[in-house]
């Protein structure tokens, strides 16, 4: 049994800390690059059995769920202590309380259909071929949802009609308020925190699709977050914050497997491609929640077309 070299490590890593969080799945890629490259990485990188490779994505994916954390760190404690106060006055009275609980209701399906399926679909579909072709049906998806979006974007004609009348109002008597200024964080919180149960489970469970290689998790959560009237900014930021628990739960629940006798060999390379992966989702959360403030899903959609495209050429040829 191959070990992961150092090398390798950092490549992964760096692919891992950036696709696990950019619209064009991580495990696509993770499947897709070793047999791309083929020779010792298809060796090294292989996805079969007990295989080394997954242990170290593992404690890459731990990494990239601690990345999540440092960077939503306010949110999460707001969130955190939302849900303390809460359970502790059993009730739910603030955005932060009921956001927490959203995101709890919202990870209850992903989590029980990775513990039941994310096996049995890695073994049948993480394949090359079968990768291919979900990461161009991620890309068909992603098109689509924009282009309903820019449907529902175009404008309205405006009716002219007579100026409403002035009303003259004296404010001198009003007791004026004192306004706490919030975050735009914040602010974006506690527009998630308006989400109906239903909604929120729903874009939740739009989770399990990701649990088929090509199939970006990011991506199908902000579909499905686009799908209920979010903005891309929004629907960005639920899908990261959904993500957080998901990764991190899934990532400690295999990590011992790390340290058994037969990965002994991979454990350096393991920690090094962790720090690169840690890093690179940092970086690659900064850049997208910028880019979402005013650009759209189109740009991934139409790199995963023609990834996914030309790669079962390839693996057809």
């Amino acid at each position: 049994m191959s070990a992961v070299t150092y090398f390798e490590a950092i490549v992964v890593g760096a692919l891992q800390g950036v696709s696990e969080l950019f619209p064009v799945s991580s495990l696509g890629h993770s499947i897709l690059i070793p047999a791309w490259l083929g020779g010792s990485w298809a060796r090294d990188l292989s996805m079969g059995g007990e295989s080394p490779y997954l242990a170290v994505l593992v404690a890459m994916h731990v990494a990239t769920a601690l990345a999540l954390v440092v960077f939503y760190r306010r949110d999460w404690a707001r969130i955190v202590r939302g849900m303390w106060t809460s359970v502790r006055d059993r009730r739910v009275s603030d955005a932060d309380q009921r956001l927490a609980w959203l995101l709890v209701l919202a990870t209850i399906p992903v989590g029980l259909a990775g513990l039941l399926l994310e096996r049995v679909l890695r073994d049948f579909l993480g394949k090359p071929v079968p990768t291919a072709v979900f990461l161009a049906l991620n890309g068909v998806v992603l098109l689509a949802v924009e282009r309903s979006a820019r449907a529902a974007r175009r404008p309205v004609p405006v009716v002219s009609g007579p100026e409403p009348s002035e009303v003259t109002r004296d404010f001198s008597a009003e007791i004026t308020m004192p306004i706490r200024i919030i975050s735009a964080e914040e602010a974006a919180d506690r527009r998630l925190a308006r989400l109906g149960v239903g909604e929120a489970v729903l874009i939740g469970a739009a989770q399990i699709l990701a649990l088929f290689p090509g199939i970006s998790r990011s991506g199908i959560t902000m579909v499905a977050g686009l799908r209920r009237g979010l903005s891309h900014e929004d629907a960005a930021r639920f899908a990261f914050l959904l993500a957080t628990p998901v990764i991190l739960a899934a990532g400690v629940l295999k990590l011992p497997s790390l340290f058994t006798q037969a990965n002994q060999a991979s454990l350096g390379p393991a920690l090094v491609g962790s720090v690169v992966a840690g890093v690179a989702a940092y970086l690659a959360l900064r850049f997208l929640t910028r880019h979402f403030e005013t650009r759209t899903l189109t740009p991934f959609a139409v790199y995963c077309v023609v990834a996914g495209l030309g790669s079962l050429a390839y693996f057809l040829a």
